[in-house]
């Protein structure tokens, strides 16, 4: 089983929010449908712009929990290197 780190945008270079699972493409749609979090319901987050995949649940909770602690400019960067234009990757999970 697969599990993913993820970071979703509201927009380019807009509010950012980093989570984890072992589904993303059904967590992502979960925040689409505004029942993902208060977070990201509250800011219009559903733009997903980055993920990395894990085959061991606890060496993805452990770098969720290091993208978390990142400063903000870090995880720009990030998601520039991963994904320059700043697509919404979601579209493409599921081709």
């Amino acid at each position: 089983m697969a599990f993913f780190v993820y970071i979703l945008a509201s927009r380019q270079r807009g509010t950012l929010y980093t989570g984890i699972t072992n589904d993303l493409g059904r967590r992502v749609h979960e925040h689409r449908q505004k029942t993902g979090s208060k977070f990201t319901r509250r800011y219009g987050v559903t733009r997903l712009v980055y993920y990395e995949v894990f085959e061991d649940p606890n060496t993805a909770i452990t770098r969720e929990k290091h993208l978390k602690r990142w400063p903000r400019e870090w995880k720009i960067q990030a998601i520039e290197e991963f994904n320059p234009d700043w697509r919404d990757l979601y579209e493409e999970l599921n081709r």
